[in-house]
């Protein structure tokens, strides 16, 4: 993801470097935790597969932003990797992403389409890699075992989910390569998080999707305005902040009704709850009115070349396939 900041700096260091290598180490160290969390162990070596994983997904996608502004002369800050401590009331990833600054206004539409595309494009390269990698890979069955031994007692892992465990949602790209590659000893949308390929190419093709929503700024913003135009970008972020609004709201709803009138749970319509996740409705808050759902002009507006279009579209096949209506559920 990259935020475009619309004036030049005069400060002659573009690169903090010292700011740039402490705030990697932070995440390193960040993603260690976490992925021994996950895992289920106690020794920051057990989450080296989660936190290499994430790392070179972040890395890829920013590096894919920032290689493209290099290429257009435009200038940008290396990615700035936002740690965040293991917090036991919040789910711990690690780290909250990374982001570049661009420093000034993007000169044309094809370097706005290139900066934009480049770190969805490259990042899904590699979460869909790491994906494919973890369904060939999977470690045996009695591997869940180990980490919840209690399983052994009841009369199947998929008979008996905890109340209040963390479920991971399903996109087109995750069908389509169960589907595929059809693994063995493939557990449950509860238990994925303890797998780190797995766990770290769905965060991925999380991640893309987000980026890759044509509203604002975001990478996907980028893309719909060099793609579309000013009227066209204006359209399609209004219309996906209602989409995610609507996808939102009924769980919200339940949410209230449970609080204050439990016994009105019942008339929503469950076909509604099911599709439904109440984190989109801190997603529209947060491009409403902290990300912004305009987009400015580069210094010269044009028509983008047709191999762009081509990759532009790619991109939007991209977002539908990686896509999750409902990303987090608790059973």
């Amino acid at each position: 993801m990259s935020f475009p900041i619309f004036r030049a700096r005069t400060t002659p260091a573009l690169h903090n470097y010292p700011l740039h290598l402490t705030l990697f180490l932070l995440t390193v160290l960040s993603t260690l935790f976490a992925g021994a969390f996950w895992g289920g162990k106690e020794s920051l070596v057990s989450g080296i597969p989660y936190s290499v994983c994430l790392l070179l997904f972040l890395s890829v996608h920013e590096f894919g932003h920032f290689f493209a502004t290099l290429h257009h002369r435009v200038r940008a800050t290396l990615p700035y990797y936002i740690p965040v401590p293991p917090l036991p009331f919040l789910l711990s990833l690690g780290t909250m992403g990374a982001v570049i600054k661009i420093k000034e206004r993007i000169p044309s539409t094809n370097a706005l389409f290139d900066i934009g595309i480049a770190g969805p494009l490259s990042g899904f390269a590699v979460c869909s890699g790491l994906l494919v990698y973890g369904f060939l890979n999977l470690p045996p069955a009695n591997f869940i075992y180990t980490i919840h031994p209690e399983y052994l007692t009841q009369p199947g892992l998929h008979a008996m989910v905890p109340k209040g465990t963390l479920s991971l949602g399903k996109n087109l790209l995750w069908i389509a390569l169960e589907y595929v590659i059809a693994p063995k000893n493939l557990p449950p949308m509860t238990e994925m998080y303890h797998y780190p390929f797995l766990f770290t190419g769905w965060l991925g093709s999380l991640v893309t999707a987000l980026n890759l929503l044509p509203v604002g700024q975001l990478d996907g913003g980028h893309i719909t305005y060099a793609m579309f135009g000013r009227k066209g970008h204006e359209k399609a972020s209004r219309t996906f902040l209602i989409f995610i609004v609507l996808l939102g709201f009924p769980s919200f709803l339940e949410l209230l009704l449970t609080l204050f009138k439990p016994d009105a749970v019942r008339l929503i319509p469950p076909l509604l709850l099911h599709w439904s996740w109440s984190g989109w409705l801190l997603w529209a808050f947060i491009l409403s009115r902290l990300i912004g759902l305009s987009h400015p002009p580069t210094w010269n507006d044009h028509q983008l070349t047709t191999p762009r279009k081509v990759f532009g579209w790619t991109a939007i096949v991209i977002f539908f396939l990686t896509f999750t209506p409902v990303p987090f559920d608790i059973t």
